[in-house]
């Protein structure tokens, strides 16, 4: 069936957690009311959102309403289409971290978000892949890893984006050194306690811009690496991202490559888009312009 002039068809896949959001309702009924097609799915468990996008069939745009999880889930849907097939990707973001929705100046607020769905400009960007898994704002391996792995589904709950904080002061107390290798084109970087952070998007853990330099639609990911790992390191980092234009840090090497691999004799722990994957050997690539997604001019 063909959309109604000035209409579009909308698939809108939101999260199970967030079914009873009333902003996001009313929004949705807004939308319908100005003659905009839109079909809901609701996810109820792991896996979900990624086999809607495959159910979806021709539409126009196709919209993940949740967090982090439930984005990386829908691109994975999205990337598993041919180019060709891939409708374009809409954001309203509703979990604790929104990390890649706050980057790109996506509005929080359920009525906002889904209006830029449906009235903004799409534009390409850039996703990235470890091993198998596809991620569209930022991975990691060691230290930010085992942030992600052991801070709990109540824990965010409780205290929003800040429980990534805490949590990383909890594990600092008996940071574990990982011996590890990484390697790039046209060179290695070989030590203990190696960290690795890989960005697509500039910030991730809740709103904490790790890549500055970042840009999603450069073809390029951004790599930080701290060669010696210690918590005070790491707000050292911080501090200089956030209050001066240049990165000194000694312990710290940032660079920007299309492909990456960090191996280690350790179960080091891999990330993407605060979700675990498993443990390294990990290879990090881009893939150009991947998608398009609607976000602020």
């Amino acid at each position: 069936m063909k959309s109604k002039p000035g209409s579009k068809r909308v698939h809108l896949i939101l999260n199970g957690k967030v079914a009873e959001n009333d902003d996001l309702r009313a929004a949705v009924a807004w939308q319908r009311a100005l003659r905009h097609r839109i079909d809901v799915r609701v996810t109820w468990e792991r896996g979900d959102a990624r086999r809607f996008v495959s159910e979806a069939g021709q539409v126009d745009l196709l919209i993940a309403a949740g967090g982090d999880g439930t984005l990386n889930e829908v691109v994975h849907g999205l990337m598993d289409l041919s180019k060709a097939e891939r409708p374009t990707l809409g954001i309203v973001p509703l979990g604790t971290a929104n990390d890649f929705a706050n980057g790109c100046g996506i509005p929080r607020e359920p009525k906002k978000a889904l209006s830029l769905c449906m009235k903004g400009e799409a534009v390409p960007i850039d996703v990235g892949k470890a091993n198998d898994r596809w991620f569209i704002n930022a991975a990691s391996s060691g230290f930010g890893a085992e942030i992600t792995a052991t801070t709990s589904p109540e824990l965010k709950r409780l205290l929003g984006p800040a429980a990534y904080t805490v949590m990383g002061a909890v594990l600092a107390i008996n940071l574990h050194h990982y011996q590890g290798r990484l390697a790039l084109p046209g060179r290695e970087i070989t030590g203990s306690g190696l960290v690795a952070i890989v960005g697509n998007g500039r910030q991730t853990g809740g709103g904490i811009q790790v890549a500055p330099r970042a840009c999603i639609d450069d073809g390029l990911l951004d790599v930080v690496v701290f060669k010696r790992i210690g918590y005070l390191d790491i707000i050292r980092y911080l501090q200089e991202v956030i209050f001066s234009s240049s990165i000194s840090v000694p312990e710290l090497e940032y660079f920007q490559t299309k492909r990456l691999r960090v191996s280690s004799k350790d179960e080091v722990p891999v990330e993407v888009d605060g979700e675990l994957i498993g443990t390294c050997p990990v290879e990090f690539r881009v893939r150009e312009r991947g998608l398009r997604v609607l976000a602020p001019g």
